[in-house]
């Protein structure tokens, strides 16, 4: 894979660090002609993948760090986002679609990555994620 942009950065624990990293990839994503959908997708997911590492990772602790590694190509996407939480296990995430969780604000970051991107990997000890989108063809507007 040829990727026509490759950075890896680590930002503070604060999500205006984190709209810059999503900003810069979003506006590579649009100068590449990904269609609109993969666009507000990716924007959406890599939103929820760092606000998680944030909020929930790191426990909003503004002494810690996020480590953001990303590949940009013409035809596909792909980030790691690492915080320095402990992790956890995301199968035992409650399924935010289930009756008894509908009322409940948890889980549904997950869910939503899990419906833009191609591929959402956790790995470690849960305190890393890897997003992948394959670039659409555009006829699904």
């Amino acid at each position: 894979m040829a990727w026509v942009e490759q950075f890896e950065t680590t930002i503070p624990n604060d999500t205006a660090a984190a709209i810059e990293v999503q900003e810069r990839i979003v506006s590579r994503l649009e100068e590449l002609g990904y269609p609109p959908r993969d666009v507000f997708g990716c924007r959406l997911a890599l939103e929820e993948a760092l606000v998680n590492a944030i909020k929930h990772g790191n426990d909003n602790d503004p002494s810690k760090s996020v480590r953001v590694k990303c590949c940009i190509g013409a035809e596909s996407f792909a980030i790691e986002i690492e915080d320095e939480g402990p992790g956890f296990e995301p199968q035992d995430v409650p399924d935010p679609t289930a009756e008894e969780n509908l009322e409940k604000p948890s889980g549904r970051g997950i869910m939503l990555m899990r419906a833009f991107m191609t591929r959402v990997d956790y790995q470690g000890r849960g305190n890393r994620v890897l997003l992948e989108k394959a670039r659409g063809n555009g006829d699904d507007e």
